[in-house]
């Protein structure tokens, strides 16, 4: 009997374990906070290296699990296995499920039910996988004491009674009960008579994908000059591949260089129920039709990095499922994903997610039609990107790691007191910043995460990689970050003009723009002040004439600074000359940082009230630099006034933009003003920019203050990057190293500019040095993550 597995202790152990040497007990993770174990979840699941769409579905699920909330809780994995149908597994299993063996359900649910640390148990369900054991199943349902959340990858609509009353005695027995589409909810709810209360929606979740350039991928797999179709997946009869081979040689009348790949091996349940048979029919009916040139069969099991590869080079990707009761389509989403523009049949996935201008559905068997419109997509290039755009848009919301969020707040709902969320910080990613810089400088936007050399390029951003730059260099003493400043300060300089001033817009040609004559610039001048500044300050780590160079450019900045009026202009300016000073004090900087901080004085006495803290009779942008350019200003000068107006006008600001556990700064859509305080702010129009510049802040004033309040304010705004936002999806790419422009009322601004990209990295640097600093005063021996939480109250972050 092997129901029950220990890790390390058996030949079926996991093989990460045998290789490490350390069993599951020395290897568990612990609450920093309690030093307690963390509660399990328990994921019932076919899983590798058994191949089937189920068990990619669940590593997927759990990977992304595991990547953002590890410090949350455990997940252990029970495979589903049977006599015939047994393997190794490489990750560690708790567990197995044999659904030949009646005993087997049953120890298992004892085994649950005495195990206290396990807190909920997720069921990936699929019908066969309980063909012959569907009592068995049921009793196991009704035997376990713990949370049962009930996945259903198949929901057949006009059930007999039989089949009906079978899934309501399962669904029964469920807390939660997860779908993948609306319609499958919608089945449920009608046709079974689901409480709609139980069901939750987690679209299949995709993977985030590089969008690599096209023709460098064809020309890797050799397929330069064709036009690529595809379609991949376990090969079966299900799939009506032979639609596709039946509508070739109408599709190459007017496309000669098409090339139709069939990616993916036989099903190992086909190939054990008939060989080879489906696949013998379509090779013959490839000769007989002649297709030889024209089709190319992939027969194995693919890794990801080379399926997603090939889906990026596709140029139209072919669904021709006959099957009209198929709920989901792994490999139909993960094409989307890619941004294949895709003709597919009618499956209720592909109505519910192919509507208006993304893909094109044609009828089941009709060949003609697929002929017809895979050629309509082959001579219409402009068609193929408008559709790959949508595509990309549409399916946003259901990569990895939102379906980890989604599950993962239905976890702690249900778990409720026993188990918190905490985010777990991406490793810090440069390749978008490098792919967005030239040689000459930053490219100011992109399409998804392709530079637009066409936006040109503007001092405000090149200012802000200039400060990411250097924070990073700071931190890692990494010599090729140079290279980067270097740029980035050449392109400031090629910006200033006679007297210190500077323009802001470059196009690609880099010549200036006439949006330099219409545009005040005067927080533009601020940002490059602000560049110089912090470069400045880190001049121990340059060379020495560089570091003389950006002294001398600094001087001639600050000519005529103290001209400029601007509320934001002038914080950046004192942020800057703050950071200079750190390195060269002198009288001058003194006297300007005191300058301007007694207009920043003077513009918040005349505005403020009891109610209102502030400097302005509203709140727009980049808010949080106003009190932290005050608080350098008391740093430097130590007067009290300076100190007194920082600290209240930044908590006025955070009890505005924190709500319970997330933050929500000022929209875009309509800034907060004096006389409606108290209106609740539009959804959407959020802008990392602010978010950074808050964490900025809020790391300031924690150095300055010591209050915890801020450094789990901290905590929290970064958070939202990674999906603690209205929306619970990720603002930051970690595939990319990109940020996406914005987050709107009903979705992701999926570009990623140089603004939001270099956003998101100030604020995760800021974050890393903030740690750093505690680490080296507490001289904790502790990991970065678990000094977040230790040092947060409501531990929300890690």
């Amino acid at each position: 009997m092997r129901n029950r597995i220990k890790t390390g202790s058996s030949k079926r152990q996991s093989a990460v374990s045998q290789k490490k040497g350390y069993s599951s007990d020395v290897n568990a993770i612990y609450n920093p906070e309690t030093k307690e174990k963390l509660p399990e979840i328990l994921f019932i699941t076919s899983y590798p290296p058994r191949e089937c769409g189920i068990a990619t579905y669940s590593q997927d699920l759990i990977k992304a699990l595991n990547n953002k909330f590890k410090l949350s809780f455990r997940i252990k994995i029970c495979p589903v296995e049977s006599h015939d149908e047994q393997h190794i597994y490489s990750e560690a299993t708790q567990y197995i499920l044999n659904t030949d063996d009646s005993n087997s359900f049953h120890n298992l649910a004892t085994q649950i039910n005495d195990n206290a640390a396990t807190q909920i148990v997720l069921i990936q369900h699929e019908f066969g996988l309980f063909r012959n054991s569907e009592a068995d199943f049921r009793n196991f349902l009704n035997t376990i004491l713990k949370p049962v959340i009930l996945v259903f990858h198949t929901v057949l609509p006009h059930p007999n009674e039989l089949l009906k009353e079978n899934v309501k005695n399962i669904t029964r027995s469920a807390h939660s009960i997860v779908v993948m589409t609306s319609s499958s909810a919608k089945i449920l709810i009608n046709d079974y008579g689901v409480s709609p209360e139980k069901i939750i929606i987690i679209a299949h979740g995709t993977h985030l994908v590089p969008h690599s350039d096209k023709a460098l991928l064809k020309e890797k797999y050799q397929l330069t000059g064709r036009n690529v179709l595809s379609t991949f997946g376990f090969l079966s009869s299900g799939k009506s591949i032979e639609t596709t081979l039946d509508a070739l040689p109408t599709i190459i009348k007017e496309n000669q260089d098409v090339l139709f790949l069939i990616i993916g091996k036989t099903h190992p349940s086909v190939v054990k129920e008939e060989g080879e048979k489906y696949r013998l029919m379509l090779q013959s009916k490839i000769e007989t039709l002649q297709l030889q040139n024209h089709v190319q069969f992939i027969n194995c099991y693919l890794s990801l990095a080379d399926l997603l590869e090939y889906l990026q080079l596709t140029d139209v990707y072919l669904f021709t499922s006959k099957d009209p009761n198929q709920a989901v389509s792994g490999t139909f989403s993960y094409a989307m994903s890619c941004g294949c523009p895709i003709v597919s049949t009618p499956i209720p996935h592909v109505c519910e997610v192919l509507c208006g201008e993304s893909q094109i559905i044609v009828d089941f068997g009709n060949v003609q039609q697929l002929a017809v419109e895979v050629n309509l997509l082959l001579l219409d290039e402009k068609l193929r990107k408008n559709i790959s755009a949508n595509a990309l848009h549409k399916m946003a919301p259901t990569v990895w790691e939102n379906a980890a969020v989604a599950h993962a707040l239905l976890f702690e709902k249900i778990a409720k007191d026993t188990l918190s969320l905490h985010y777990e910080m991406p490793e810090i990613n440069l390749d978008h910043i490098r792919k967005l810089t030239t040689a000459f400088g930053m490219i100011q936007f992109s399409n998804i995460n392709q530079p637009d050399i066409n936006s040109g390029y503007t001092l405000d951003d090149n200012a802000r990689a200039m400060v990411a730059m250097c924070l990073h260099f700071e931190l890692s003493k990494d010599i090729a970050d140079l290279e980067y400043i270097y740029i980035y300060f050449d392109f400031i300089k090629y910006c200033m003009q006679p007297g210190g001033y500077f323009l802001n817009y470059v196009d690609e040609n880099q010549e200036f723009t006439k949006q330099n004559d219409t545009t005040n610039l005067s927080d533009s001048n601020g940002r490059a002040v602000w560049a110089l500044g912090y470069l400045v300050s880190i001049s121990d780590l340059l060379p020495h004439d560089f570091a003389k160079a950006v002294q001398t450019t600094m001087d001639t900045a600050l000519l005529n600074v103290n001209k400029m009026h601007s509320t934001r202009a002038m914080a950046f300016i004192i942020k800057g000359v703050y950071y200079s000073n750190t390195k060269n004090k002198s009288t001058q900087n003194v006297a300007l940082i005191k300058e301007l901080a007694n207009r920043l004085v003077q513009m918040y006495r005349h505005e403020s009230d009891k109610e209102w803290a502030w400097y302005e009779s509203y709140l727009t942008y980049g808010n949080s630099i106003l009190p932290e350019a005050l608080l350098c200003a008391w740093l430097v000068t130590g007067d009290i006034i300076y100190k007194e107006i920082a600290k209240s006008s930044f908590d006025f600001l955070l009890s505005k933009i924190f709500r319970e556990d997330c933050i929500k700064v000022v929209s875009n859509k309509g800034w907060l003003q004096k006389e409606n305080e108290f209106v609740l702010p539009p959804i959407g129009g959020e802008q990392p920019i602010d978010v950074a510049y808050t964490i900025l802040a809020l790391s300031k004033f924690y150095e300055a203050f010591k209050e915890e309040v801020y450094l789990e304010k901290m905590k929290i705004a970064f958070s939202w990057f990674l999906g603690n936002n209205h929306l619970h999806q990720i603002i930051y790419n970690p595939c990319t190293g990109g940020c996406y422009d914005g987050l709107e009322d009903t979705y992701i601004n999926l570009n990623q500019g140089a603004e939001s990209t270099v956003s998101y990295l100030m604020a995760r640097l800021t974050v890393k040095k903030t740690l750093k600093k505690i680490m080296k005063h507490s001289k904790s021996t502790e990991s970065q993550m678990e000094l977040f939480l230790k040092l947060s109250s409501r531990n929300q972050f890690a």
